[in-house]
C-alpha cells in the first residue's frame, strides 16, 4: 500500500472500522510471530513481531500500564505498511507476560528498574541484532517511562528517535501528592499491605463508553473492551501500593534527569489526559530545555482535545498524532 493512501486512510476509518477489524486488520494480525525471553527473576517476557524481507527500519512499541501486544494491531498495521518491521512487548505483570502475585489482577513490580532490565535484555535479543536496520521507538504511558528511563540508562545509541505518548512521568492522582506518598510509604513496611490494591481501584470492571477517560473513539474503545471478553487472562485491575510508589519515585527521577537523554524525542501530550499528570510532563521536556539536550526539540505537541490514549482516539486525533510521528522518524 502507498504511504500516502495509508495516510489518506487514516481520517476516515471509524466508519468502516468493523469491515477493517475483521478484514485487512485480522489478515495482518494472523501473519504475527509470538516469543517469549526469561526476565529479571525468572519472569516470562512474551513478545510479537511482524517482519518484512523488504523493510530497513525497526519500530519497537511500549504499550502502557495493563495493556498487551493483542491491543495494538492498529497501530502495528499503520507502522509495518510505512516500511517497518514491528516489535511490541508485554510488560512483566500484564498481557501475556508473567505475573509476581497470586491475584494475577493486580498491577506489580518489585522495582521499577526491573521493567528496564527486561527492556534492555530484549533489545540485546532483538534490536542490536539488525545492524543495517534504522531503528525508532514508540511509547505510550507507562511504557514511556520504561523507555525514558532505559535511554538515561544506556548512553550509546540504540535508536534514531523516540516518540513519547503521554508518557507517566507523574500519575494523576485523587488525592494531594503528599498524602499519597504518606500511604504508600505508610504500607511498605507490611507485606501485605504493600502489595494491596491501592486505595479507591481492584479488580478490572468494564466502564461505559460515556464515562470512559481512555478515548473519544466509540469504534476503538468497543474494540478495547472486546479484547478483554475474548481474552480474560488478559484483565488487569489496579495497581498495588507498592507499584505506586515505585512509580512516582521514578516519575521525579526521570523529570530530574530529562536531560541525560541524548536521543532525539517528540512528546506528545493528550489535552484532555485524565490519567497521566500533564505538570509533570511539562516539567519533563523544561528540564531537557534548560540542560541544553533537549534545544532542539519543540514543546510537547499537544494534540487538542484528545484523551489519554492518543493513538487509540478518534481518527482526526489520531491522525494528527501519526503525522507528527512519522514526520519526526522522517527527519531522523
Amino acid at each position: 500500500m502507498a504511504p500516502e493512501i495509508l495516510k489518506a486512510s487514516w481520517l476516515n476509518r471509524e466508519p468502516q472500522f468493523s469491515a477493517f477489524t475483521n478484514g485487512l486488520l485480522l489478515d495482518f494480525w494472523r501473519t504475527r510471530e509470538e516469543r517469549q525471553f526469561m526476565g529479571v527473576d525468572d519472569i516470562p517476557i512474551h513478545y510479537a513481531s511482524f517482519c518484512s524481507p523488504h523493510h530497513d527500519k525497526t519500530l519497537v512499541i511500549l504499550p502502557g500500564r495493563s495493556e498487551s501486544y493483542v491491543k495494538y494491531p492498529e497501530v502495528a498495521y499503520d507502522f509495518y505498511h510505512l516500511g517497518y518491521d514491528i516489535f511490541i512487548i508485554d510488560h512483566r505483570g500484564q498481557g501475556r507476560s508473567g505475573r509476581m502475585l497470586d491475584d494475577e489482577q493486580k498491577g506489580h513490580v518489585e522495582e521499577f528498574e526491573h521493567y528496564v532490565d527486561d527492556l534492555a535484555k530484549f533489545i540485546e535479543l532483538e534490536v542490536t541484532s539488525r545492524p543495517f536496520h534504522h531503528c525508532y521507538a514508540l511509547a505510550h504511558s507507562m511504557g514511556g517511562a520504561i523507555l525514558s528511563r532505559f535511554l538515561q540508562r544506556h548512553q550509546e545509541p540504540v535508536f534514531r528517535a523516540v516518540a513519547l505518548c503521554a508518557p507517566m512521568f507523574g500519575i494523576n492522582l485523587p488525592m494531594p501528592r503528599w498524602l499519597a506518598h504518606f500511604l504508600v510509604n505508610q504500607a511498605e513496611s507490611n507485606v501485605k499491605r504493600r502489595n494491596a490494591y491501592a486505595l479507591s481501584t481492584g479488580q478490572w470492571r468494564p466502564l461505559p463508553y460515556f464515562i470512559n477517560l481512555l478515548t473519544h473513539s466509540y469504534a476503538r474503545y468497543q474494540r478495547y473492551l472486546r479484547y478483554y471478553v475474548d481474552y480474560p487472562e488478559l484483565r488487569l485491575g489496579g495497581p498495588t501500593y507498592h507499584w505506586m510508589r515505585e512509580s512516582m519515585l521514578m516519575g521525579d527521577n526521570l523529570v530530574e534527569n530529562a536531560g541525560k537523554i541524548q536521543t532525539p524525542l517528540i512528546v506528545l501530550q493528550a489535552s484532555e489526559d485524565k490519567i497521566v499528570s500533564n505538570r509533570e510532563l511539562l516539567a519533563f521536556c523544561e528540564s531537557r530545555q534548560k540542560a541544553g539536550t533537549g534545544k532542539e526539540e519543540q514543546k510537547p505537541l499537544v494534540i487538542q482535545g484528545a484523551h489519554h490514549e492518543i493513538l487509540f482516539e478518534k481518527d482526526v486525533l489520531r491522525a494528527q498524532a501519526l503525522n507528527a510521528i512519522c514526520d519526526f522518524f522522517d527527519q531522523n
